[in-house]
């Protein structure tokens, strides 16, 4: 099984170490000294640039992204950004299952199986109307859907970008909008949950999963969403108790959850239920963002963060009303010794 023992989010200046990494990108560039490797090495905790001078470089004819190697090397300072001097480097001849995928790809805090049977869990328990029970059934049991939902990140690079990102986005969304339809009493409950259930289905497919996290050909020429209505169809259509209605409102549904045309939305929201649909995808989505901007700047002891493209923000890092909670004293729960005197 190959594995890490050294992670980037660990790495000083000055530090010389051997360890394992993938290729996320490699270069042949040329130097005065001759032609020499440029890298981008990754593990789950981020990206590294490496370099391979001469006269090493030209025992390389083909390093490329997606291929594990065995490296030695230095840790350096370059314009205020680490990279690693790589003084050896063994290209490894691995299949897929030998690599512990969760060292070298960011990876979501729960685990992605119990995720989806906590789904499985919210159909069974919330679903009422027989026909809605047996869609959801038949899609999460299908090997090729749970297979690919298990390994699934919810983006590229922006909100739960990492494995299980999806599974942990759609149980979040389901869980929102389950909240929202005991607020509005007159909300269709049970369509809302299945929406949600499918809503982002067609990432699994958009997305290679590959390291690099490559858009496929069906990603870019359709879309997640007209890949999700693809991929619903041929279930749906087995399903013959499944009113025709409702079929319409869940395709409504799923076709507008972006909300708006700017945001790739090919409808917008025109009943309730797609509203709240788009609402609690939207706001999942950006607290993830929000929460993963937070996270490092708490690490990093900063209150302002760097402008935020996809927020289109800076955003401050609050103090927090427990910060005041009166602390818990040590000895809590033991019993106080008496002061007073024994007697003899």
């Amino acid at each position: 099984m190959i594995s890490k023992s050294v992670y980037i989010d660990q790495l000083k200046q000055g530090m010389n170490f051997s360890d394992n990494w993938v290729i996320v990108d490699s270069r042949l560039a040329q130097s005065k000294n001759g032609p020499y490797w440029d890298l981008k090495l990754q593990d789950k905790t981020g990206v590294l640039d490496a370099k391979i001078w001469p006269p090493l470089s030209s025992e390389f004819t083909d390093l490329q992204p997606e291929q594990f190697v065995a490296v030695q090397g230095e840790v350096r300072s370059f314009r205020d950004r680490l990279q690693l001097v790589v003084q050896k480097l063994e290209p490894w001849d691995i299949q897929e299952e030998e690599v512990n995928w969760a060292d070298f790809l960011p990876v979501s805090s729960r685990d992605p199986e119990e995720m989806l049977r906590e789904l499985e869990i919210l159909c069974r328990e919330e679903l009422k109307y027989s026909p809605w029970k047996k869609l959801c059934k038949k899609v999460l049991q299908d090997s090729e859907i749970r297979g690919r939902l298990l390994r699934a990140p919810a983006a590229k690079g922006l909100h739960h970008a990492y494995i299980g990102g999806l599974l942990e986005h759609t149980l979040s969304v389901g869980k929102i909008c389950l909240s929202l339809s005991s607020l509005y009493p007159d909300m269709d409950r049970e369509i809302l949950l299945v929406a949600a259930l499918f809503h982002d289905l067609g990432k699994a497919w958009e997305l290679e999963g590959s390291i690099s996290r490559k858009y496929s050909d069906q990603g870019q020429l359709l879309g997640h969403i007209m890949l999700t209505l693809e991929i619903l169809e041929p279930f749906i259509q087995k399903i013959k108790d499944l009113d025709p209605d409702l079929v319409l409102h869940l395709k409504h549904m799923i076709l507008s959850h972006h909300g708006e045309y700017e945001f790739g939305s090919p409808k917008r929201p025109k009943t309730p239920e797609a509203m709240i649909l788009h609402f609690a995808d939207n706001m999942d989505a950006k607290l993830n963002t929000m929460g993963q901007v937070l996270e490092t700047m708490g690490q990093e002891g900063a209150n302002w963060s760097a402008f935020q493209p996809s927020l289109q923000r800076y955003l401050y890092r609050p103090v927090h009303t427990a910060s005041f909670h009166p602390k818990k004293e040590e000895n809590k729960g033991v019993a106080k010794q008496c002061s007073l005197p024994l007697k003899e």
